[in-house]
C-alpha cells in the first residue's frame, strides 16, 4: 500500500450516482473525475474539469470509494489516461474486484490498460471541432467487453460515423448518443432504423433525471 500512498491523481469529484450512459446504466455507480483533457469538444459537458489543483493519492481515493455500497466505479474526466498514474488506479481497482469501467475519448494509446477494466472509448466526430485527434488504431484494441461511442450532434455526423463502422471493425458494442437538447434522439433513433444498424442508441439517464447539474 505504500505505492499507493506516493502516487497521487489530480481530482475534480468523487461522486455517487446512477451510471448515466453505456452497458451499465441505471446501475448505483462512484464516479471518479480526473482533471484535465487536452481536448476542447463544443458540445463537452464538464468544462468544469479542464482545470483545477486538488491532487489525491491513490489510497485516498480508493478510500472515498469503499465509502459506497457498490462495487461499480467509473474513471472518467476530463480525459483520465492524460495522467500517467490513472493506470495504477485502474489496476489497484480491479486487483480489489471492482467492477471498472473508462471512458477515454480515443485520443492516447489505449493498449496498457488493465483487460479487467471496461473501455468506453467516445470518438470524436466532426462536430465536436476534435476529430483530428482520434486515434484511430486503438478501435482495433477493443474487446467484446467494450464500448465504442459516437456523440452525434447532426445528420453529417450520422453520416461520417457509418462510413467509419464500416472501414473499421471492432469486437465492442457501438453506441449511438445525441448531443443532449442539440439533436432530438427520435430523429436519430429513426436515422437508425432506417440504416438498420446493429448499434445502441443511448440517452444519458443522469441529464433526463438531473439536466446539467454537476457531480451526478
Amino acid at each position: 500500500m505504500d505505492s499507493l500512498s506516493s502516487k497521487t491523481l489530480n481530482i475534480t469529484e468523487i461522486f455517487y450516482s446512477l451510471q448515466g450512459e453505456a452497458r451499465e446504466v441505471g446501475i448505483p455507480t462512484v464516479f471518479v473525475r480526473l482533471t484535465g483533457c487536452p481536448l476542447r469538444c463544443n458540445y463537452c459537458d464538464t468544462t468544469y474539469a479542464f482545470k483545477g489543483n486538488n491532487p489525491l493519492t491513490v489510497e485516498g481515493i480508493i478510500k472515498q470509494i469503499e465509502v459506497y455500497n457498490t462495487n461499480h466505479v467509473c474513471v472518467t474526466g476530463g480525459e483520465p489516461l492524460a495522467q500517467k498514474n490513472c493506470h495504477i488506479l485502474l489496476d489497484s481497482l480491479v486487483e480489489k474486484g471492482c467492477q471498472v469501467s473508462l471512458e477515454t475519448s480515443g485520443s492516447i494509446d489505449i493498449s496498457q490498460i488493465n483487460r479487467g477494466v471496461s473501455v468506453v472509448m467516445d470518438i470524436k466526430t466532426p462536430s465536436s471541432t476534435e476529430a483530428r485527434q482520434n486515434r484511430y488504431e486503438n478501435i482495433a484494441l477493443l474487446e467484446a467487453k467494450d464500448q465504442l461511442k459516437f456523440v452525434i450532434a447532426s445528420r453529417e455526423d450520422f453520416v461520417w460515423c457509418c462510413n467509419l463502422m464500416e472501414k473499421h471493425n471492432t469486437e465492442a458494442e457501438v453506441l449511438f448518443s445525441p448531443v443532449y437538447e442539440s439533436l432530438d434522439p427520435t430523429e436519430l433513433a429513426e436515422w437508425i432504423l432506417e440504416g438498420q444498424l446493429n448499434v445502441r442508441l443511448q440517452l444519458q439517464l443522469h441529464k433526463i433525471l438531473w439536466g446539467e447539474a454537476e457531480g451526478r
